[in-house]
């Protein structure tokens, strides 16, 4: 018998769709503990809440998120605002005495994401971050074989997240460009959970960072025929230390808006002295293996349909970014039923504190111009 999970969604935007395309998808996992039903959705512009009427299960439609957390049906609530909204929320949330799913970074700043995992815990809430992307079988199976420990002594990790279509002068401005509604950590609270998932779950944290951070353009237009100022990062690279097994390794972690031919590039490469696997989204079938013998080589295999829950999916079939958010749901909600099993978990509070501790350090890095060790 399956247990429920009453759910409603905070920002009825682009994330809070995918929300309700992934629940109404449920049936195709195979025997999942868990039976979500959405129930509500909040968002403050009426032509978002509007959208939610195609979805039969959906009752209430809120202006306001109090409206929503007074009901006393919703079990779960996702929030997905911009970052500046994260903390009040999240906070409101969690006193309501629901469970939280919150979108990245996890709040503004480092204060804000303090304070959220603090009151998780101190209210002994049910509480994870979002980060679709180490779903996809090859993020999984790379995770599988850096885990195992069969690579040797680990020479370098690379781990990014790479978009392109902040090329273009004459995309719109939006929140994501403005440091007062994204964070000062810009492109860093945008993508950068999603980099550093897997090495956190590794257990690699760094110790020091060197970051390289760029802005380009400086205004953009804003939709009404004028310009809006866009002052946030817009690529970072983070160069930093990481001690494994008592030996300190490089570990490169690259979160880019103007990166040349990337559309929405995830990607992972752990390299050893006996073997490496290298794994990227934009070839989403393909893992790559190292061997080391005689005569070195890469090993290409051809992924299925392969993740950590199953499905009615056949897995001669490939994978994309709508199944890695189903099976990131369906971690979610069997981790809160205590049932996901030793299976990969959503982000926990303490990986993202972690993350922004980082994006901080790397922030004073910048700034000095010096590599910053973590507090």
């Amino acid at each position: 018998m399956s247990l429920s999970a009453r759910i409603g969604i905070i920002g009825g935007g682009l994330m809070g769709r995918q929300v309700a395309s992934a629940l109404s998808r449920w049936f195709v996992l195979d025997n999942h503990p868990v039976q979500p039903e959405l129930l509500a959705v909040c968002d403050p512009v009426e032509s978002r809440r509007e959208w939610f009427r195609r979805v039969p299960t959906v009752k209430l439609f809120a202006a306001d998120h109090h409206e929503l957390l007074a009901s006393p049906e919703i079990d779960v609530v996702y929030v997905a605002v911009p970052h500046n909204l994260h903390e009040q929320i999240c906070l409101d949330v969690l006193k309501s005495g629901k469970d939280l799913f919150a979108e990245k970074p996890f709040g503004i700043d480092l204060k804000a994401a303090r304070a959220i995992a603090e009151a998780a815990k101190n209210l002994k809430r049910f509480v994870r971050c979002s980060s679709e992307f180490p779903f996809f079988p090859g993020g999984q199976r790379a995770f599988k074989i850096a885990s195992e420990g069969k690579l040797g002594r680990l020479l370098e990790v690379r781990a990014g997240f790479l978009h392109s279509s902040d090329l273009d002068p004459d995309k719109p401005a939006n929140w994501k460009r403005q440091a007062k509604t994204c964070g000062e950590i810009g492109v860093m609270g945008d993508l950068g959970l999603h980099v550093v998932h897997i090495p956190f779950r590794l257990g690699w944290k760094p110790k020091h960072v060197y970051a390289q951070l760029q802005k380009f353009y400086p205004q953009r237009p804003d939709g009404m025929g004028g310009l809006a100022p866009c002052d946030t990062w817009d690529n970072a690279t983070l160069h930093t230390g990481v001690e494994i097994e008592g030996h300190e390794v490089p570990i490169r972690f690259e979160m880019k808006r103007l990166a040349p031919g990337e559309t929405n590039t995830w990607f992972l490469e752990i390299l050893g002295t006996d073997g490496g696997v290298k794994y990227s989204t934009k070839e989403p079938k393909t893992l790559w293996t190292f061997q080391r013998s005689r005569e070195q080589s890469w090993l290409r295999t051809d992924l299925g349909f392969h993740g950590p829950f199953t499905t009615i999916t056949g897995g001669i079939f490939e994978p994309g970014f709508p199944d890695c958010f189903l099976q990131m749901w369906a971690a979610f909600l069997a981790e809160r039923a205590g049932k996901l099993e030793g299976r990969f978990g959503c982000v926990t509070p303490e990986e993202a504190v972690l993350s922004h501790r980082l994006f901080a350090a790397a922030l004073r890095s910048q700034a000095e111009q010096n590599a910053v060790f973590l507090d």
